[in-house]
Protein backbone atom coordinates (compact mmCIF):
# COMPACT_ATOMS: atom_id res chain seq x y z
CA UNK A 1 0.00 0.00 0.00
CA UNK A 2 1.33 3.43 -1.19
CA UNK A 3 2.01 6.51 1.02
CA UNK A 4 -0.95 8.36 2.00
CA UNK A 5 1.18 11.54 0.09
CA UNK A 6 -1.15 9.58 -3.02
CA UNK A 7 -4.19 10.33 -1.01
CA UNK A 8 -3.56 14.15 -0.71
CA UNK A 9 -2.14 15.43 -3.88
CA UNK A 10 -1.78 19.58 -4.04
CA UNK A 11 -2.42 21.01 -7.19
CA UNK A 12 -5.57 22.74 -9.75
CA UNK A 13 -9.01 21.59 -10.28
CA UNK A 14 -11.23 20.30 -11.50
CA UNK A 15 -10.58 16.67 -11.52
CA UNK A 16 -7.74 14.41 -10.09
CA UNK A 17 -8.08 12.08 -13.15
CA UNK A 18 -8.72 14.22 -15.78
CA UNK A 19 -6.49 17.34 -14.82
CA UNK A 20 -4.00 16.27 -12.81
CA UNK A 21 -3.12 13.05 -13.86
CA UNK A 22 -3.36 14.16 -17.84
CA UNK A 23 -0.96 17.03 -16.76
CA UNK A 24 1.11 15.10 -15.07
CA UNK A 25 1.25 12.29 -18.40
CA UNK A 26 2.23 15.06 -20.28
CA UNK A 27 5.19 16.62 -18.04
CA UNK A 28 6.69 13.10 -18.17
CA UNK A 29 6.35 12.79 -21.61
CA UNK A 30 7.77 16.12 -22.78
CA UNK A 31 10.47 15.43 -20.46
CA UNK A 32 11.37 12.20 -22.38
CA UNK A 33 10.74 13.72 -26.03
CA UNK A 34 12.07 17.40 -25.32
CA UNK A 35 12.69 19.34 -28.83
CA UNK A 36 10.38 16.86 -31.05
CA UNK A 37 7.62 19.19 -33.82
CA UNK A 38 4.99 18.15 -32.15
CA UNK A 39 2.74 16.07 -30.30
CA UNK A 40 -0.50 13.60 -30.59
CA UNK A 41 -2.50 13.24 -28.01
CA UNK A 42 -5.27 10.16 -28.52
CA UNK A 43 -7.96 10.12 -25.42
CA UNK A 44 -9.92 7.41 -24.66
CA UNK A 45 -13.08 6.18 -23.02
CA UNK A 46 -14.02 8.86 -19.94
CA UNK A 47 -11.23 11.36 -20.81
CA UNK A 48 -12.11 11.87 -24.11
CA UNK A 49 -16.24 12.06 -23.21
CA UNK A 50 -15.77 14.30 -20.20
CA UNK A 51 -12.23 15.81 -20.82
CA UNK A 52 -13.50 19.46 -22.29
CA UNK A 53 -15.49 19.51 -19.33
CA UNK A 54 -12.86 18.70 -16.99
CA UNK A 55 -9.92 20.81 -19.00
CA UNK A 56 -8.72 17.51 -19.80
CA UNK A 57 -6.79 19.21 -23.36
CA UNK A 58 -6.27 22.60 -21.45
CA UNK A 59 -4.54 20.66 -18.57
CA UNK A 60 -2.22 18.91 -21.64
CA UNK A 61 -1.70 22.23 -23.46
CA UNK A 62 -0.37 24.24 -20.80
CA UNK A 63 2.53 21.60 -20.23
CA UNK A 64 3.46 20.62 -24.10
CA UNK A 65 2.23 23.96 -25.57
CA UNK A 66 -0.85 25.55 -27.40
CA UNK A 67 0.89 25.21 -30.28
CA UNK A 68 2.61 21.72 -30.69
CA UNK A 69 -0.66 19.20 -29.79
CA UNK A 70 -3.09 17.50 -31.86
CA UNK A 71 -5.86 15.84 -29.89
CA UNK A 72 -8.00 13.02 -31.72
CA UNK A 73 -10.74 12.20 -28.85
CA UNK A 74 -12.21 8.24 -29.03
CA UNK A 75 -15.02 7.90 -26.49
CA UNK A 76 -16.12 5.21 -27.94
CA UNK A 77 -12.63 2.94 -27.17
CA UNK A 78 -12.84 2.20 -23.72
CA UNK A 79 -9.01 0.45 -23.74
CA UNK A 80 -8.98 -3.17 -21.07
CA UNK A 81 -6.86 -2.01 -18.85
CA UNK A 82 -9.11 1.71 -17.53
CA UNK A 83 -11.47 3.85 -18.57
CA UNK A 84 -9.24 6.84 -18.53
CA UNK A 85 -6.89 5.98 -21.19
CA UNK A 86 -4.66 8.15 -23.06
CA UNK A 87 -1.79 7.70 -25.72
CA UNK A 88 1.21 10.42 -26.35
CA UNK A 89 3.03 10.39 -29.30
CA UNK A 90 6.37 12.35 -30.47
CA UNK A 91 6.47 13.46 -34.21
CA UNK A 92 9.01 14.61 -36.35
CA UNK A 93 9.07 17.05 -38.76
CA UNK A 94 7.73 15.24 -41.71
CA UNK A 95 4.81 13.47 -39.68
CA UNK A 96 6.88 10.22 -38.44
CA UNK A 97 5.91 8.66 -34.80
CA UNK A 98 9.39 9.11 -32.75
CA UNK A 99 7.98 7.56 -29.97
CA UNK A 100 4.75 6.68 -27.98
CA UNK A 101 3.31 6.07 -24.69
CA UNK A 102 -0.48 4.78 -23.37
CA UNK A 103 -0.94 5.71 -19.90
CA UNK A 104 -4.13 5.71 -17.85
CA UNK A 105 -5.48 8.21 -14.99
CA UNK A 106 -6.73 5.77 -12.35
CA UNK A 107 -7.71 8.49 -9.96
CA UNK A 108 -6.49 10.69 -7.37
CA UNK A 109 -3.85 12.11 -10.13
CA UNK A 110 -2.08 8.97 -10.27
CA UNK A 111 -1.17 7.44 -13.31
CA UNK A 112 0.19 4.38 -14.34
CA UNK A 113 1.15 2.26 -17.70
CA UNK A 114 0.13 -0.88 -15.97
CA UNK A 115 3.74 -2.64 -17.06
CA UNK A 116 5.74 -4.40 -14.39
CA UNK A 117 8.40 -1.57 -14.32
CA UNK A 118 5.46 0.38 -12.74
CA UNK A 119 5.07 -1.59 -9.24
CA UNK A 120 3.59 0.95 -6.50
CA UNK A 121 5.96 1.99 -3.53
CA UNK A 122 4.94 -0.62 -0.64
CA UNK A 123 4.67 1.80 2.32
CA UNK A 124 2.39 -0.21 4.61
CA UNK A 125 2.60 -4.01 4.96
CA UNK A 126 -1.21 -4.53 6.46
CA UNK A 127 -3.51 -3.58 3.27
CA UNK A 128 -6.99 -4.64 5.37
CA UNK A 129 -8.98 -2.36 7.66
CA UNK A 130 -9.18 -6.05 9.42
CA UNK A 131 -5.60 -6.52 9.66
CA UNK A 132 -4.84 -2.87 10.88
CA UNK A 133 -7.59 -3.22 13.60
CA UNK A 134 -6.40 -6.64 14.64
CA UNK A 135 -2.32 -4.87 15.02
CA UNK A 136 -3.99 -1.99 16.61
CA UNK A 137 -6.03 -4.37 19.19
CA UNK A 138 -2.49 -6.45 20.28
CA UNK A 139 -0.30 -3.23 20.58
CA UNK A 140 -3.23 -0.65 22.21
CA UNK A 141 -2.65 1.84 19.13
CA UNK A 142 -4.86 3.53 16.92
CA UNK A 143 -4.57 4.43 13.07
CA UNK A 144 -2.65 7.46 13.46
CA UNK A 145 0.26 5.96 14.74
CA UNK A 146 0.03 2.74 12.41
CA UNK A 147 0.49 5.84 10.18
CA UNK A 148 3.22 7.64 12.07
CA UNK A 149 5.19 4.48 12.48
CA UNK A 150 4.93 2.80 8.45
CA UNK A 151 5.85 6.44 6.69
CA UNK A 152 7.83 8.10 9.57
CA UNK A 153 7.22 11.21 11.81
CA UNK A 154 8.10 13.16 8.54
CA UNK A 155 4.89 12.64 7.36
CA UNK A 156 3.62 15.37 9.35
CA UNK A 157 5.37 17.95 7.47
CA UNK A 158 3.81 16.66 4.33
CA UNK A 159 0.24 16.84 6.19
CA UNK A 160 0.57 20.38 7.55
CA UNK A 161 1.38 21.37 3.67
CA UNK A 162 -2.04 19.37 2.99
CA UNK A 163 -3.64 21.28 6.17
CA UNK A 164 -2.61 24.74 5.19
CA UNK A 165 -4.24 23.73 1.24
CA UNK A 166 -7.38 23.13 2.81
CA UNK A 167 -7.99 26.23 4.99
CA UNK A 168 -6.96 28.36 2.63
CA UNK A 169 -9.14 26.84 0.00
CA UNK A 170 -11.99 27.17 2.78
CA UNK A 171 -10.63 31.28 2.68
CA UNK A 172 -10.56 32.08 -1.10
CA UNK A 173 -13.96 29.93 -1.49
CA UNK A 174 -15.93 31.75 1.05
CA UNK A 175 -14.64 35.14 -0.42
CA UNK A 176 -15.27 34.49 -3.96
CA UNK A 177 -18.44 35.51 -5.85
CA UNK A 178 -19.85 35.24 -9.45
CA UNK A 179 -20.09 32.54 -11.88
CA UNK A 180 -18.40 29.27 -12.11
CA UNK A 181 -16.16 29.22 -15.48
CA UNK A 182 -17.90 26.42 -17.70
CA UNK A 183 -20.89 27.36 -19.53
CA UNK A 184 -23.41 26.42 -16.87
CA UNK A 185 -23.73 29.98 -15.47
CA UNK A 186 -23.34 27.82 -11.83
CA UNK A 187 -23.30 30.67 -9.05
CA UNK A 188 -20.59 30.68 -6.20
CA UNK A 189 -22.76 30.19 -2.91
CA UNK A 190 -20.13 29.09 -0.12
CA UNK A 191 -19.88 33.15 0.95
CA UNK A 192 -23.70 33.74 1.16
CA UNK A 193 -24.00 29.86 3.23
CA UNK A 194 -21.30 32.05 5.25
CA UNK A 195 -23.05 34.80 5.47
CA UNK A 196 -26.37 33.63 6.47
CA UNK A 197 -24.59 30.85 9.10
CA UNK A 198 -23.82 33.84 11.14
CA UNK A 199 -27.51 35.08 11.59
CA UNK A 200 -29.15 31.24 12.87
CA UNK A 201 -27.81 29.94 16.31
CA UNK A 202 -27.96 26.18 16.86
CA UNK A 203 -27.90 23.13 14.63
CA UNK A 204 -29.27 25.47 11.73
CA UNK A 205 -25.78 27.24 12.45
CA UNK A 206 -23.78 24.04 12.59
CA UNK A 207 -25.09 22.62 9.60
CA UNK A 208 -24.70 26.16 7.57
CA UNK A 209 -21.37 26.60 8.50
CA UNK A 210 -20.29 22.87 7.17
CA UNK A 211 -22.17 23.63 3.61
CA UNK A 212 -20.70 27.01 3.16
CA UNK A 213 -16.99 25.26 3.94
CA UNK A 214 -17.71 22.45 1.32
CA UNK A 215 -18.93 24.54 -1.17
CA UNK A 216 -16.23 26.87 -0.34
CA UNK A 217 -13.19 24.49 -1.52
CA UNK A 218 -15.76 22.50 -4.26
CA UNK A 219 -16.16 25.96 -6.14
CA UNK A 220 -12.60 26.76 -5.84
CA UNK A 221 -11.96 23.35 -7.84
CA UNK A 222 -14.49 23.90 -9.63
CA UNK A 223 -12.33 27.01 -11.04
CA UNK A 224 -9.46 25.66 -10.94
CA UNK A 225 -8.15 26.63 -8.21
CA UNK A 226 -5.45 25.05 -6.06
CA UNK A 227 -7.12 22.40 -3.83
CA UNK A 228 -5.59 18.87 -2.07
CA UNK A 229 -7.71 15.50 -3.54
CA UNK A 230 -9.47 13.80 -0.90
CA UNK A 231 -9.21 11.55 -1.98
CA UNK A 232 -10.09 13.39 -4.99
CA UNK A 233 -10.39 16.83 -7.08
CA UNK A 234 -14.59 16.12 -7.45
CA UNK A 235 -14.60 15.19 -3.74
CA UNK A 236 -11.97 17.55 -1.98
CA UNK A 237 -14.33 19.83 -0.16
CA UNK A 238 -15.55 17.09 2.11
CA UNK A 239 -12.68 16.33 5.00
CA UNK A 240 -11.73 20.18 4.88
CA UNK A 241 -15.42 20.90 5.89
CA UNK A 242 -15.66 18.60 8.64
CA UNK A 243 -12.26 19.19 10.04
CA UNK A 244 -12.70 22.77 10.09
CA UNK A 245 -16.01 22.49 11.19
CA UNK A 246 -14.96 20.54 14.31
CA UNK A 247 -11.82 22.78 14.47
CA UNK A 248 -13.81 26.07 14.85
CA UNK A 249 -15.85 24.66 18.13
CA UNK A 250 -13.56 22.82 20.08
CA UNK A 251 -9.87 24.37 19.00
CA UNK A 252 -7.80 21.49 18.61
CA UNK A 253 -4.23 21.82 18.36
CA UNK A 254 -2.51 21.48 15.16
CA UNK A 255 -0.82 18.19 15.97
CA UNK A 256 -4.74 16.60 16.66
CA UNK A 257 -5.83 17.83 13.53
CA UNK A 258 -2.83 16.27 11.45
CA UNK A 259 -3.34 12.82 13.29
CA UNK A 260 -6.96 13.07 11.97
CA UNK A 261 -5.88 13.49 8.56
CA UNK A 262 -3.32 10.55 8.94
CA UNK A 263 -6.11 8.26 10.06
CA UNK A 264 -8.66 10.00 7.21
CA UNK A 265 -5.59 9.24 4.59
CA UNK A 266 -4.97 5.50 5.61
CA UNK A 267 -8.70 4.67 5.13
CA UNK A 268 -8.74 6.21 2.22
CA UNK A 269 -5.61 4.46 1.36
CA UNK A 270 -7.26 0.92 2.25
CA UNK A 271 -10.35 1.93 -0.52
CA UNK A 272 -7.98 2.82 -2.93
CA UNK A 273 -5.57 0.02 -2.59
CA UNK A 274 -8.61 -2.83 -2.51
CA UNK A 275 -11.38 -0.99 -4.64
CA UNK A 276 -11.25 2.04 -6.65
CA UNK A 277 -11.41 6.13 -6.44
CA UNK A 278 -12.23 6.77 -9.31
CA UNK A 279 -15.25 7.92 -10.64
CA UNK A 280 -14.72 6.54 -14.45
CA UNK A 281 -14.09 3.36 -12.63
CA UNK A 282 -16.88 2.57 -9.94
CA UNK A 283 -19.04 5.88 -10.00
CA UNK A 284 -19.46 8.85 -6.94
CA UNK A 285 -19.45 6.22 -4.52
CA UNK A 286 -15.72 5.93 -5.34
CA UNK A 287 -14.93 9.58 -5.01
CA UNK A 288 -17.80 10.83 -2.58
CA UNK A 289 -18.39 7.55 -0.55
CA UNK A 290 -14.84 7.42 0.35
CA UNK A 291 -14.22 11.05 0.62
CA UNK A 292 -17.44 10.72 3.35
CA UNK A 293 -16.07 7.67 5.12
CA UNK A 294 -12.09 9.42 5.32
CA UNK A 295 -14.12 12.43 7.16
CA UNK A 296 -16.60 10.02 9.33
CA UNK A 297 -13.23 8.47 10.74
CA UNK A 298 -11.16 11.51 11.28
CA UNK A 299 -14.12 13.27 13.12
CA UNK A 300 -14.71 10.02 15.44
CA UNK A 301 -11.23 10.12 16.33
CA UNK A 302 -11.02 13.98 17.29
CA UNK A 303 -14.28 13.56 19.11
CA UNK A 304 -12.63 10.67 21.28
CA UNK A 305 -13.98 7.56 19.40
CA UNK A 306 -12.05 3.96 19.82
CA UNK A 307 -10.88 2.20 16.50
CA UNK A 308 -13.72 0.15 16.74
CA UNK A 309 -15.75 3.18 16.57
CA UNK A 310 -13.68 4.39 13.74
CA UNK A 311 -13.67 1.96 11.66
CA UNK A 312 -17.90 1.67 11.75
CA UNK A 313 -18.02 5.50 11.43
CA UNK A 314 -15.69 5.04 7.74
CA UNK A 315 -17.78 2.13 6.88
CA UNK A 316 -21.70 3.78 7.33
CA UNK A 317 -19.87 6.71 5.14
CA UNK A 318 -19.47 4.40 2.07
CA UNK A 319 -22.54 2.26 3.39
CA UNK A 320 -24.67 5.07 2.68
CA UNK A 321 -23.26 6.10 -1.11
CA UNK A 322 -23.13 2.90 -2.63
CA UNK A 323 -24.34 3.01 -6.22
CA UNK A 324 -24.01 7.05 -6.04
CA UNK A 325 -23.51 7.37 -9.85
CA UNK A 326 -21.17 9.93 -11.70
CA UNK A 327 -22.71 12.00 -14.32
CA UNK A 328 -21.85 15.72 -14.13
CA UNK A 329 -23.81 17.71 -16.11
CA UNK A 330 -21.55 19.47 -19.47
CA UNK A 331 -18.74 17.27 -18.04
CA UNK A 332 -18.47 19.39 -15.47
CA UNK A 333 -17.29 19.18 -11.87
CA UNK A 334 -20.22 21.49 -10.48
CA UNK A 335 -23.68 19.87 -11.00
CA UNK A 336 -24.03 17.59 -9.17
CA UNK A 337 -20.84 17.24 -7.63
CA UNK A 338 -20.64 20.50 -5.48
CA UNK A 339 -23.75 20.42 -3.72
CA UNK A 340 -22.72 16.45 -3.30
CA UNK A 341 -19.25 17.27 -0.99
CA UNK A 342 -21.71 19.40 1.16
CA UNK A 343 -24.19 16.74 1.73
CA UNK A 344 -21.50 14.41 1.94
CA UNK A 345 -19.95 16.39 4.78
CA UNK A 346 -22.94 16.68 7.03
CA UNK A 347 -23.11 13.34 6.39
CA UNK A 348 -19.44 12.18 7.72
CA UNK A 349 -20.55 14.36 10.93
CA UNK A 350 -23.84 12.35 11.56
CA UNK A 351 -22.05 9.26 10.92
CA UNK A 352 -19.24 9.80 12.85
CA UNK A 353 -22.29 11.00 15.47
CA UNK A 354 -23.78 7.51 15.20
CA UNK A 355 -20.75 5.36 15.58
CA UNK A 356 -19.50 7.09 18.99
CA UNK A 357 -23.30 6.82 20.27
CA UNK A 358 -22.24 2.57 19.65
CA UNK A 359 -19.75 0.40 21.32
CA UNK A 360 -18.60 0.00 17.67
CA UNK A 361 -19.77 -3.11 17.17
CA UNK A 362 -21.91 -3.73 13.58
CA UNK A 363 -22.51 -6.63 11.20
CA UNK A 364 -20.78 -5.09 8.07
CA UNK A 365 -17.54 -4.49 8.16
CA UNK A 366 -15.41 -1.62 6.61
CA UNK A 367 -13.48 -4.05 4.19
CA UNK A 368 -16.54 -5.55 3.04
CA UNK A 369 -18.39 -2.94 2.19
CA UNK A 370 -15.25 -2.30 0.72
CA UNK A 371 -15.85 -4.89 -1.63
CA UNK A 372 -19.35 -4.10 -2.04
CA UNK A 373 -18.83 -0.75 -3.14
CA UNK A 374 -15.97 -1.99 -5.84
CA UNK A 375 -18.33 -4.83 -7.09
CA UNK A 376 -21.60 -2.29 -7.33
CA UNK A 377 -19.46 -0.18 -9.44
CA UNK A 378 -18.34 -2.84 -12.06
CA UNK A 379 -22.26 -3.56 -12.07
CA UNK A 380 -23.06 0.39 -12.93
CA UNK A 381 -23.46 0.73 -16.75
CA UNK A 382 -20.90 2.89 -18.48
CA UNK A 383 -23.24 5.91 -18.61
CA UNK A 384 -23.21 6.22 -15.02
CA UNK A 385 -19.11 6.71 -14.71
CA UNK A 386 -18.10 9.80 -15.76
CA UNK A 387 -19.09 9.27 -19.52
CA UNK A 388 -21.94 12.09 -19.94
CA UNK A 389 -24.19 9.84 -21.52
CA UNK A 390 -26.58 9.12 -19.10
CA UNK A 391 -28.77 10.45 -15.94
CA UNK A 392 -28.71 13.58 -14.64
CA UNK A 393 -25.48 14.43 -17.39
CA UNK A 394 -28.50 14.33 -19.97
CA UNK A 395 -31.30 15.34 -17.80
CA UNK A 396 -29.96 17.96 -16.47
CA UNK A 397 -29.34 20.40 -19.71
Amino acid sequence: MESIREIYRIGQGPSSSHTMGPKKAATQFGLMNSGVARFRVTLYGSLAATGKGHLTDWAILSVLGPDKVDFIWKPEIFLPEHPNGMMFEALGETGEVLSEWTVFSIGGGKITDFKSGDQEKSVYELTTMDQILKWSENTGRSFWEYVEISEGIEIYDYLAEVWHVMTESIKRGIEADGILPGGLNVRRKAGAYHVKARSYTGSLHSKTLIFAFALAVAEENASGGIISTAPTCGSCGVLPAVLNRLNESYRFSEKKILRALATAGLIGNIVKTNASISGAQVGCQGEIGTACAMASGAATQLLGGTPNQIEYGAEMGIEHHLGLTCDPVGGLVQIPCIERNAFAAERALNTATYALLSDGRHLVTFDKIVKTMNQTGHDLPSIYKETSEGGMAIMGM
